[in-house]
């Protein structure tokens, strides 16, 4: 049994780490921003819905996020239900973790565990420059970069409290080579899992 939620923020390796520790455990990497546009490309109800906030550059509204994520677990979408996966991206918000909180207690699918990798600001800033060179986006400027970072903090802060009160938050710092940080991740992680039985 595995279900967890990665919090990370921008330049920290969620994507890498998520795919890596979905490997290992055997579950769905379940990343929100795949999920918005895959239903974008099928053109479905929700994905239509949400296109117009995406091509605004607006958050996408908890509503739309929520339903779209918990419809994918529960197989209300035509897929099978979900018992174990590990959750990128969602939820991002106090009001999507509540609501997810909930529907998850009705259904037996609370996480077992919240990991939260943890890069200095410096460090993330320099990571995301980097990225923005090699990529040739002429965006990524140390003021925007900085911006989206403070976002990313007023939008989580809740949520680590959250998660901290219910006694699932793992936190782990998510500097170095790729490997080391998922050795982090699995050795903060055999505890709680070990706990949860």
């Amino acid at each position: 049994m595995f279900r967890a939620l990665l919090l990370a923020p921008p330049g920290a390796g969620k994507g890498t780490q998520g795919e890596l520790l979905a490997r290992r455990h055997g579950v769905p990497h379940l990343a929100t921003g795949d999920l918005l546009r895959e239903h974008v490309s099928q053109g479905t109800d929700l994905g239509r819905a949400a296109e117009a906030h995406m091509e605004a550059g607006r958050l996408v509204p908890d509503d739309l996020v929520i339903e779209m994520v918990l419809h994918r677990i529960g197989g209300h979408d035509g897929s099978e239900p979900m018992t174990d996966f590990l959750l990128d991206g969602f939820p991002r918000t106090l009001r999507q973790a509540r609501a997810a909180y909930e529907w998850a207690r009705t259904v037996d699918r609370t996480f077992h565990a919240v990991i939260v990798l943890e890069v200095p600001e410096d460090e993330l800033v320099r990571r995301l420059a980097q990225r923005g060179e090699e990529q040739g986006r002429n965006d990524d400027t140390e003021d925007v970069i900085r911006h989206r970072l403070a976002v990313y903090e007023e939008s989580t802060a809740p949520l680590v409290e959250f998660y901290e009160e219910r006694g699932i938050l793992v936190r782990v710092d998510g500097t170095g080579p790729v490997e080391e940080v998922t050795e982090r991740v699995e050795a903060a992680l055999a505890p709680v899992l070990a706990a949860r039985g």
